[in-house]
């Protein structure tokens, strides 16, 4: 009776125990099927579904008349996808001999155990082509798209380029990635849990969304005119660099923005002259970026380290009319002239005496003609660019207004172009000006700011006293043409008096017609301008920059020219080289926008 009773009990513990297992796994299933119904499918519909994404066409950039600035073309990416492939050597074989890639390599991607694997992207379309007649199990070819600019070095520090990946580089393509870059689309299709495709499966495709049209102040004749100048003088000179900027004083829209030397768009990572050599191919992993089966090559560059080839790239990329400081010298005393008769410190009938010199506290500061100016007016001084005369009306000045008025001009700050990388102006500290730094700042030197921030401010100065931000993007088109945004700049009004700044006008009008700028005078126009030869640092290495500002009409400025030119050979004077160089341009550019000579 005793073992029965136990028996019982065993049978109903065991019982107990599958019980309550049949209870858990029903509640398990419960919670399966109900509350994880939803991630599960998910996870059902990854493992029997296969993804490719299908490019967007990336938005075309057109400069202000609609001339395709930056464009696209068809290509091809060729993936591979090792279950479905039937005859692994005849792929091999076809892939490394259509692609211009080592078998090895293909090898590589072919026998690689992956639900894809991409060989190569930016593969031609005509090769393309050809890869999908064999009809090859397990190769995929699919349409994509590669960024093309129909005019290689045209403004290439300004637009910029785009990587492997379709995305930008540096410019505005960087800039106005959003803008332009679209939606990918993709292709769905079935398969089975091995990973091979359903036969008589439909796909399921979505469509890619093109990025829209970003129209640019640029124009593509003006640009072509400035260009054009700019490596004429940089040859005849054999200078390091020179840049060009035309820009309307009235809005900010940048017309031209030039760095010769510039670099080839569809090439970007093929170092130009100005750096490394022509020819010379660098690593092209970013342009590549996640793409199998490239091979990255720096022709030319053995032993150089990463960073260094990177460096040259950098280098050869860099726009310097925004990223690079520079003194501006002469052309500065624009600036300083403005703030001193904003202030009321000089008037127009003062007279000077320049001995060729200005001794202040224990420096002897030279005036560039060494036998000096004698007797002079202040207008004599600024067509003469007599610096002991800009010295003395910057002592008048004193340091602490001359500050203010570098604020209130704003060239403390940035001008705020729509360019990545803008660099800010090097100035000393407040409490650091004494009075040998503010002589030598009177005349442009112990100081830095860019180029752009040069013209903006002069800008300002000759438009009547407002301060406009320099800009590239216009407006923004759908794939109609429509125009679906326009862009807005900020102004700023009242940096000097409309008084001040007309009689700025006047007196550079003088400098082209009787000074140091005749060299910038164009035949039946009136132009105002100012011309600038400044010593790099350090002073001992004698190497020299030249630069002209010029505008036109004198009266009622629709067009500013800047051109600054690095290091040139021979006679570097800025009125001697820099000032032909704008009016060459300008005899272009004037009767293009349709300025009438007398005007």
């Amino acid at each position: 009776m005793k073992n029965k009773t136990y028996h019982k009990r065993k049978i109903l513990l065991v019982f107990g125990l599958c019980f309550a297992m049949i209870l858990g796994l029903v509640g398990r299933l419960i919670y399966l099927m109900i509350f994880q119904a939803e991630y599960y499918q998910k996870q059902a519909e990854a493992l029997h579904e296969r993804e490719r994404e299908i490019k967007a066409a990336r938005g075309l950039i057109v400069d202000r008349n609609q001339k395709i600035l930056a464009a696209n073309q068809s290509v091809c990416t060729i993936s591979v996808i090792h279950n479905q492939i039937k005859d692994p050597e005849q792929v091999i074989q076809v892939l490394s001999e259509e692609l211009e890639l080592p078998e090895q390599d293909v090898r590589k991607r072919v026998e690689k155990v992956s639900s894809m694997e991409r060989v190569k992207t930016n593969v031609e379309k005509e090769t393309g082509d050809r890869i999908r007649e064999y009809g090859l199990a397990g190769v995929k070819v699919d349409e994509d798209y590669k960024r093309y600019y129909p005019y290689g070095k045209l403004a290439s520090k300004v637009l910029g380029f785009t990587g492997g990946d379709n995305q930008g580089i540096i410019g505005l393509e960087v800039k106005y990635e959003e803008i332009l870059k679209g939606k990918n689309g993709r292709i769905l299709t079935l398969t089975d849990a091995r990973g091979l495709e359903l036969e008589k499966m439909a796909e399921d495709r979505i469509e890619p969304i093109p990025g829209n049209t970003l129209e640019v102040t640029l124009d593509y004749n003006l640009q072509t005119y400035a260009q054009q100048a700019a490596e004429k003088v940089l040859e005849e000179k054999q200078a390091q660099k020179v840049f060009v900027i035309l820009m309307n004083p009235k809005n900010g829209e940048i017309l031209a923005m030039v760095n010769v030397p510039e670099f080839d768009l569809n090439e970007p990572f093929t170092l130009n002259m100005g750096n490394a050599g022509e020819g010379t191919q660098a690593d092209d992993s970013l342009h590549n970026s996640g793409t199998s089966g490239e091979t990255d090559t720096w022709m030319g560059t053995t032993g150089m380290s990463d960073a260094e080839k990177q460096n040259l790239l950098n280098q050869m990329w860099r726009n310097g009319c925004i990223n690079d400081t520079y003194e501006p010298g002469s052309t500065f005393k624009i600036i300083t002239a403005s703030a001193c008769l904003e202030e009321g410190v000089v008037s127009l009938q003062d007279t000077f005496s320049c001995p060729g010199y200005r001794v202040v506290e224990d420096r002897r500061i030279r005036c560039h003609k060494v036998g000096g100016h004698g007797a002079e007016t202040f207008v004599q001084g600024i067509q003469n660019s007599c610096n002991p005369v800009f010295i003395d009306i910057g002592l008048r000045l004193g340091a602490d207004r001359f500050y203010e008025y570098f604020q209130q001009f704003g060239l403390m700050g940035k001008t705020g172009i729509d360019l990545p990388g803008e660099a800010a102006t090097i100035m000393h500290k407040k409490d650091n000006i004494g009075l040998v730094e503010l002589a030598t700042m009177s005349f442009g030197q112990s100081f830095q700011i860019t180029p752009i921030q040069m013209a903006v401010t002069v800008s300002s100065l000759i438009n009547g006293g407002t301060r406009v931000t320099p800009h590239f993007a216009k407006c923004i088109r759908d794939q109609e043409g429509q125009v679906i945004e326009t862009f807005s700049y900020s102004k700023t009004k009242g940096v000097v008096s409309k008084k001040t700044s007309e009689t700025m006008r006047t007196l550079l009008e003088s400098v082209v017609s009787e000074g140091s700028g005749k060299n910038g005078a164009v035949e039946g126009y009136r132009i105002g301008g100012k011309t600038a030869t400044s010593q790099t640092l350090p002073r001992s290495a004698n190497k020299y920059i030249s630069s002209f500002i010029g505008f036109a009409p004198a009266e009622d400025p629709e067009i500013l020219g800047m051109v600054v030119i690095h290091d040139p050979q021979g006679i570097y004077y800025g009125g001697t080289i820099a000032a032909p160089v704008l009016r060459d341009i300008f005899e272009n550019a004037l009767p293009y926008l349709g300025i009438e000579k007398g005007n």
